[in-house]
């Protein structure tokens, strides 16, 4: 197949937008827009569906600010998104920074659509974010268990590497997804040759897999351009950049998501409904 054939079909493949509406580290002293409470997350995350966003990556807070992995929290959210956001695909966070061990996946028995799943450890700009195999096989299992879909979270081209084999091995539930971080400090950067390593590697090991790429801080829209060109699926919102440019705050989630889209039309690529993105992604359709 010629590039300018490969062009022409990612042209018009639809492209998924994940919305990260929270994360575990922004704070209103970061952004005022950055959505806390249960109110502002559902509200922030309605407005992102409606400027495009068919995937909300969710983590839950604290009335304080700080991270939390209290499943209470989470089903409430899912509660709240299910009403607000009908079809939108709800994804849990199992991060390091909500909890440690086995209380990172206290919200599977909640049975989301998605939840985020981290494979191997790497440096984050101040620790070590720890995945040590065991509670990777555990946080994996558990998705079989619930029949949640993992979105592989790959720092590292390990990672990439691993869920593949993982995914081979029949030891991940339901489609391949994995979700290329770029630009956290002193993990892996926003590297244009690397990131093309990593399109080539899934299109090459895992042709059947479907692939995104997220960049952090002021790489959100870099990396966002490079996987809506390369024909894959991307990630924006404020848990990983809060600015719009240098100087300017992103007033929203929304705003954030509808940069992305507009990127989409840059392309030619039609941004995907979230009929679409389920049946990309192998999901429950019957809402």
């Amino acid at each position: 197949m010629t590039l300018d054939v490969e062009s022409k079909i990612f042209m018009k493949k639809p492209c998924i937008l994940c919305v990260a509406i929270t994360g575990s580290l922004p704070t209103k002293a970061d952004n005022p827009a950055v959505p806390i409470s249960l109110q502002e997350q559902i509200e922030s995350t309605q407005s992102a569906f409606e400027a495009g966003a068919t995937i909300a990556h969710c983590h839950v807070r604290n009335q304080d600010q700080t991270p939390s992995s209290d499943p209470e929290k989470f089903s409430a959210l899912l509660e709240g998104l299910k009403e607000h956001c009908p079809g939108m695909v709800i994804q849990f966070s199992t991060g390091g920074r909500s909890g440690a061990g086995t209380e990172r996946g206290r919200m599977l028995p909640l049975a989301p659509d998605m939840a985020s799943l981290s494979v191997g450890s790497n440096n984050f700009p101040t620790r070590v974010y720890e995945n040590p195999p065991d509670l990777v096989k555990w946080l994996a299992s558990e998705m079989k268990r619930y029949r949640v879909t993992p979105e592989v979270e790959a720092f590292d081209l390990s990672h990439i590497l691993t869920a593949i084999r993982m995914h081979g091995r029949n030891e991940l539930y339901g489609k391949l997804y994995v979700q290329f971080v770029m630009g956290v400090k002193n993990a892996m950067p926003a590297d244009k040759e690397v990131f093309d390593l990593y399109v080539k590697i899934m299109n090459e090991r895992a042709p059947k897999a479907e692939w995104c790429a997220a960049g952090i801080g002021a790489n959100q829209i870099i990396v966002n351009e490079w996987a809506i060109a390369a024909g894959g699926h991307t990630r924006s919102g404020l848990e990983d950049n809060v600015r719009l440019d240098k100087n300017t705050l992103a007033p929203s989630n929304a705003a954030l998501i509808q940069r992305a889209s507009e990127i989409c039309e840059k392309y030619e690529r039609p941004v995907a409904t979230w009929r679409q993105t389920r049946e990309m992604l192998n999901l429950q359709i019957e809402i």
